[in-house]
């Protein structure tokens, strides 16, 4: 059923900050005449939540800088009943009220509602690890100001009971870990990063997060991998294989789970990983119960299937599109990728789509393509080098998704690919895109076309070409591996059995070249693309190391 535009109805909707805000500002906008009651379990209920790691570390000074909205300026500008301190505690499906609590007294009342939307967003993983209880995490305004006192304020050096505070040990690597760990490095402090697994952001391959890895070290960082906490003290953990690490604070950043447990006890639909079930129109299994945000169980736009993508910009998309849907206005939620990035000392890595262990998971057939360029014109002052790779479907030449490490320049190529996959272009159509060229942006031949050269001459059977983690397996059958870079590129660093002939010798010096198939390779993939069309021109086997020594060397083939 779809409330009518216009006439008088009551909405509660139950959390603020990014999907609920969104609603509640769009309804308005929509629905002048109905009531709209927005209740907050916390005491704010428009915060920036992407930006308090940033104030814990001082980037973002003042705490005021985060507060976006208060329920005064709501109720002035929007004529919102924002409650804070007022958590909902049970939904009554049979007489459409709910009952909420007043955390500021204790007592409680009920609402009726015409509709109802859930924003509760996602709650920390707290694992049972002895000593879990010291360990601090960062969701909202009273977590960061929590942390900020345990770490003695905005410009203290004591946290609590006026120790000093020295050490920090941060249990998990994901996004919020990583940009709390820079900021705690900010502040002065000796930080160990703790991953249980073999890398940090998991949503990049492993040849992919090298840099990462080797930037946090760069700074200082204990960087801990593959191994877990099994104890939390007053002032050290202890991981698995019997080391202390120092921790005058710890916080744990192990990840999310939905925040369901009120739509579950009123016998709400769930779906994968507890997160609420809804169809596309952001409708529950009530018909007057709508969902949005963290909480909420999407749609992958590549295969349709269940995924949870906690990020804000679907929260807020979510939430403009539901009071769309209850103002009599449908419009039916998009599928998600999963774009996300973030900033790391310098460095930036961003994704979207599909990573290559998850289409080997699910045993997809995929073409994968690394390339290195610059940031933009090399002749012009300031171009780095960034790492990007593609992957895509042999058979469709469809984008399946895409990651890119670099200092600048990686955020701009990562967007194009996100806005290309969501409007259906290929890979070979990257190369056609007319983007925006001038020397100190780009190049004529931007990092997104090149990435579409590549994936033309794949398909059009003009390139084969070998993965770093094929290589071993290559080698071992009985291929010969030519390194085509300079001599002086090759003395300072090969991969162990590879034969030096640089490209502008190749052809003179084609005769040296072994019996049997050939791979090649170079820095980056360039030259050994040219290599690779001289020596199948000569009717021999021959394969493009793809990425070249860079890929291979970030790889775990090379680190170990």
């Amino acid at each position: 059923m779809l409330l009518t535009m216009g006439t008088a109805k009551k909405i509660v909707i139950v959390g603020g900050v990014a999907g609920g805000m969104s609603a509640a500002t769009r309804l308005r906008r929509l629905m002048e005449d109905a009531e709209i009651i927005v209740l907050e379990r916390s005491g704010y209920v428009s915060f920036a939540n992407c930006g308090l790691p940033y104030h814990v570390g001082g980037v973002i000074e003042a705490r005021e800088q985060l507060l976006l909205q208060t329920p005064q300026s709501l109720g002035a500008r929007f004529a919102l009943d924002v409650r804070v301190r007022h958590e909902a505690i049970k939904i009554d499906t049979s007489t459409r009220e709910i009952e909420i609590r007043n955390l500021a007294d204790g007592t409680t009342y009920r609402e009726s509602y015409d509709a109802l939307v859930l924003s509760p967003g996602a709650r920390p993983v707290r694992p049972p690890i002895p000593g879990i209880e010291r360990a601090l995490t960062l969701r909202d305004i009273e977590d960061t100001d929590a942390m900020i006192a345990a770490l003695g304020g905005t410009g203290g050096t004591s946290g609590t009971g006026g120790r000093p505070v020295e050490t920090a040990a941060i249990i998990g690597g994901g996004f919020i870990g990583l940009e709390l760990a820079e900021n705690l490095v900010r502040r002065g402090l000796k930080v160990t990063l703790i991953e249980a697994t073999d890398q940090v952001m998991a949503p990049l391959d492993p040849e992919m997060v090298g840099p990462i890895h080797d930037r946090l070290r760069e700074h200082g960082i204990d960087l801990v991998l593959g191994v877990g906490v099994t104890e939390i003290g007053a002032d050290s953990v202890t991981l698995a294989d019997g080391r202390v690490k120092p921790a005058d604070v710890v916080a744990a950043s192990i990840g999310v789970r939905p925040e369901s447990s009120l739509a579950a006890e009123a016998g709400l639909t769930l779906g994968l990983g507890g997160g609420i079930a809804v169809d596309d129109h952001l409708r529950t299994s009530d018909p007057h119960i709508y969902a949005v945000g963290d909480a909420v169980v999407k749609r992958d736009a590549d295969d349709d299937s269940e995924v949870l993508v906690p990020l804000a910009n679907t929260a807020n998309r979510q939430g403009r599109l539901v009071a769309d849907i209850i103002a009599g206005r449908p419009s039916p939620t998009r599928p998600v990728l999963g774009t996300a990035i973030v900033g790391l000392f310098g460095l930036v890595a961003a994704t979207t789509g599909w990573n290559e262990k998850r289409l080997r998971k699910a045993g997809r057939p995929y073409r994968a393509i690394h390339i290195h360029p610059g940031s933009h014109a090399g002749y012009y002052p300031g171009s780095s080098t960034m790492s990007l790779k593609l992957l895509l479907d042999p058979a469709t030449d469809a984008i399946l998704g895409a990651q890119g490490v670099g200092e600048d320049g990686v955020d701009k190529r990562i967007d194009v690919i996100a806005t290309a996959m969501s409007a259906g272009l290929t890979a070979t159509d990257l190369a056609d895109l007319e983007l925006a060229y001038a020397p100190q942006f780009g190049s004529a031949k931007d990092a997104v076309n090149m990435l579409g050269f590549v994936a033309e001459n794949m398909r059009d059977g003009l390139i084969e070409t070998v993965q770093w983690s094929e290589l071993a397996d290559e080698l071992k059958a009985g291929a010969a591996l030519i390194d085509v870079r300079t001599p002086r590129e090759f003395a300072a660093g090969a991969i162990p059995g590879s034969r030096n002939i640089p490209v502008d010798d190749l052809r003179a010096r084609c005769d040296e070249l072994p019996d049997g198939p050939i791979v090649v390779t170079c820095a980056v993939g360039q030259r050994g693309n040219t290599a690779s069309r001289i020596i199948s021109q000569l009717g021999r086997s021959v394969k493009n190391l793809d990425g070249g020594y860079r890929t291979w060397a970030a790889s775990p083939a090379a680190r170990g």
